[in-house]
């Protein structure tokens, strides 16, 4: 009997297929008591396992390339995080196995994080992954990971953790679904980059049994349990028509009547760039720098080694727009050299443009890298510090562009509510805004981004988000600069729609993301996007607000 169930959709797209689910069976070694001769010898293999297990998310990284590399290096780090490693030194000295001191060390640093409600709370999956396979390794048992299975299927998992969603096979696995994680979580950002229909956030997802057949809409969010016929043939009849869609709308985007919206690519470095400029990206509207500072975290990357990898993605939008985010370290990329490891928040501490500004040497580097990278190219730079809480902030980036000598625009990432609120105050000092509305939900709603349990307040289409996107517009449109957004809310096409209608001037979003949003765009008027903006802002709840937008641009 067909049941459908609701979940959050991360990632569009229509997969059908049998229910597989993932091995995350927790590996707990038994407890017992070695003899002290043996303390050396164990305190050996339990290194030896933590760097393989380092290694191979490094390789995993190297072969994901772009914004998987990136988190898969972040989890390395994690695992050889020197107090985890000194606190399984101390379960070895007074008796326990290796297996067993890493399990109960990383059992400890978890309830920790849990515990005391950090930011880095959001990583526990990603803590898990790394505990399963070293204490995997040291049994001598297979990894936990993706089902070996011949057939195409629909992964279940309670959340996946990066290095498998990182290497998912496109061929094999249809589409996913997990219990927990939310719309702007590493799996979602990840299922986008992918092309891979997902649904996060659903509670009981993991009763689902093995073998069942089920339909996944990535677009709405909702699951569809033993599929009627009729339900397989609408569903692939409306994927049919959105592929149809998107093959017809191609070019810049912009409103049926007209009004341009530059489409932009979020890119994580030079290996996103291809499926970017396929999708026909008009620039980068995110470039994330961390890549480079996260191969190594105990020095900054060279300016020369800056410079190469810049140029790589510059040169490949001659003529376009590219933005630069400066180096955004702290909270949940804590980089040794740079951010102190004893804030009891890192969330609410030094991060972003606060790090960079404790670190001018680090500022400087950087600035002056993106100057030499751009020099003689065709392409528009604009480059942009995250973090931006005022107009001191926005005034002391500014100096440091001017500073570095480079000829570029130079602009505000919107996170914080102070700085929406205050946005003309910040355009006093530079030249154009860009929101990142991950961050702006996150410290809106104080709601962790990698926290299931709250998914419902990281839903960008919350009244209260819209409105701090409104008030940013509004307040650029007045001084006559630019407004982007640049977070996972511009991947969303009915709500790619309502941000032109607050005053956006440009959106940018995963590669995958932009010929849904290019073809969805270009069916209605500016007007017409207004109204559905103006509707939604009139609502209460995230869901009212989708709704109302949607019956506004379909007639109702």
């Amino acid at each position: 009997m067909e049941t459908t169930l609701r979940g959050v959709g991360v990632s569009h797209g229509v997969a059908i297929g049998e229910v597989r689910h993932m091995g995350t069976a927790v590996l707990e070694p038994p407890a017992k008591q070695i003899p002290a001769e043996d303390a050396e010898r164990e305190q050996g293999r339990a290194r030896q396992a933590v760097e393989a297990v380092a290694a191979d998310l490094m390789a995993r990284g190297n072969l994901a390339g772009g914004e998987a590399q990136a988190v898969l290096e972040a989890q390395a780090m994690m695992a050889q995080d020197p107090e985890l490693m000194a606190d399984v030194d101390r379960r070895i000295a007074v008796g326990s196995t290796a297996e067993r001191a890493v399990y109960d060390a990383f059992a400890s640093y978890r309830a920790l994080l849990a515990g005391a409600g950090e930011y880095l709370a959001g990583r526990v999956a990603d803590l898990d992954d790394v505990r399963n396979r070293i204490v995997a390794r040291l049994l001598g048992v297979p990894m936990p990971g993706v089902p070996d299975s011949d057939e195409p299927y629909v992964l279940i998992a309670r959340d996946l953790a990066p290095a498998d969603t990182a290497l998912l096979d496109p061929t094999l696995v249809l589409g996913f679904v997990t219990e927990e994680g939310g719309p702007t979580s590493h799996s979602a950002i990840l299922a986008r980059a992918l092309g891979v229909p997902a649904v996060v956030a659903l509670p009981g997802a993991g009763e689902l049994a093995e073998g069942t057949v089920i339909a996944v809409d990535g677009s709405t969010g909702e699951i569809f349990v033993e599929p009627s016929a009729e339900k397989r043939a609408q569903l692939e009849a409306a994927a049919a028509e959105r592929k149809a869609s998107l093959s017809a709308s191609t070019g810049p985007g912009a409103t049926s009547d007209g009004h341009k919206v530059p489409l932009l690519a979020n890119v994580g470095g030079p290996a996103d760039v291809p499926a970017a400029v396929e999708a026909g990206a008009e620039g980068v509207g995110l470039f994330r720098t961390e890549f480079l500072f996260l191969d190594d975290s105990k020095q900054a990357p060279s300016e020369e080694k800056q410079v190469e990898a810049y140029r790589q993605v510059l040169e490949a939008f001659p003529e376009g727009r590219v933005v630069v985010r400066v180096l955004d370290a702290g909270a949940d990329k804590p980089l040794e050299f740079l951010t102190p490891a004893d804030e009891p928040n890192p969330a609410l501490g030094v991060r972003g443009l606060r790090t960079l500004l404790d670190h001018p040497d680090v500022l400087r580097t950087q600035l002056t890298a993106l100057a030499k990278a751009a020099e003689g190219l065709p392409v528009y730079l604009e480059v942009m510090a995250p973090m931006v809480a005022d107009r001191i902030d926005a005034k002391a980036f500014a100096n440091a562009c001017r500073a570095a000598g480079l000829k570029a625009k130079f602009g505000a990432m919107v996170e914080i509510p102070s700085a929406a609120l205050r946005a003309r105050s910040i355009l006093q000092e530079v030249e154009f805004l860009s929101l990142g509305t991950n961050d702006l939900a996150q410290y809106t709603f104080a709601a962790d981004r990698q926290v299931g349990a709250v998914s419902r307040l990281q839903d960008p289409w919350q009244p209260a988000l819209l409105d701090l996107v409104a008030v940013s517009a509004e307040a650029a449109k007045a001084e006559g600069k630019s407004c982007g957004v640049c977070g996972e809310a511009a991947s969303d096409p009915l709500l790619a729609c309502v941000l032109t209608g607050l005053g956006v001037t440009s959106l940018s979003m995963g590669a995958a993301s932009i010929p849904y949003v290019r073809a969805t765009l270009a069916k209605y008027t500016l007007a017409q996007c207004e109204r559905a903006a103006a509707a939604a802002r009139a609502t209460d709840t995230a869901d009212e607000a989708r709704t109302a937008a949607q019956a506004v641009l379909s007639g109702e």
